[in-house]
């Protein structure tokens, strides 16, 4: 708390007086460029490793980035449902992104619930959370989906997971609508804590690649 404390006095000391201006544009309309879902983990600081600024992403942050499947009804988690309707309806973000990372501790519980030795100690509410990443455990156990030599068993399925909420995003009605019309585009990324390196999912190569200048440009330009 002491360091947060003591940043926001330097904040004001050194930098504010840069950010007047565009907080107060900001205070009257945000029209961030697209709705990032990433993980609650503290390592992980999007607009860091992406150089926005503020009002450029809207932010969905959670245990494990997850986005659950639309229910018509109400959904197990309606704050991250919400989220991705408000950041559509009425934000009209053009580009949703699900942010993975690596050494995820979601996913090592994810890994350790499934393990038959389990002694943990409970966590009902974290063990009530993770079942909405079942799914991703399945795919995971399937060898045959996405392999990856060379990664820990946590940081393939945290990939795994990026792709399997990716799926989720496009069982809600406003996505599907949007994607049809070609009004948005989703996309899966992964950010390696070790590297600083941020991967995207190519659907063509059916693999995660690094962006760097060159995938950059071809990300771009594909979006024309």
């Amino acid at each position: 708390m002491k360091k947060l404390i003591k940043g926001i006095v330097d904040f004001r000391k050194t930098s504010i007086a840069g950010y007047r201006n565009k907080f107060a544009k900001l205070a009257l309309q945000q029209k961030p460029d697209a709705l990032m879902v990433a993980c609650c983990d503290s390592r992980v600081v999007p607009n860091v490793f992406a150089s926005s600024d503020p009002g450029d992403l809207f932010v969905l942050r959670n245990l494990g980035n997850l986005t659950t499947p639309y229910q018509s009804d109400s959904s197990r988690d309606i704050s991250s449902a919400s989220a991705i309707e408000f950041s559509l309806a009425n934000l009209g973000v053009s580009d949703i992104i699900i942010c993975g990372h690596s050494e995820c501790g979601a996913m090592y519980k994810l890994l350790e619930q499934n393990e038959a030795q389990y002694n943990s100690a409970p966590q009902p509410l974290l063990d009530e959370w993770l079942k909405n990443a079942t799914p991703s455990y399945q795919r995971f156990m399937d060898n045959t989906f996405m392999p990856e030599d060379g990664l820990t068993p946590c940081n393939r399925l945290s990939r795994i997971n990026v792709l399997q909420q990716l799926d989720n995003l496009e069982t809600y009605p406003l996505v599907k609508e949007r994607l049809k019309d070609n009004s948005l585009r989703i996309h899966g990324w992964w950010f390696d804590l070790t590297t600083a390196d941020v991967y995207y999912y190519n659907h063509v190569h059916k693999k995660f690649i690094v962006i760097n200048e060159e995938e950059g440009e071809s990300i771009i330009s594909s979006a024309g």
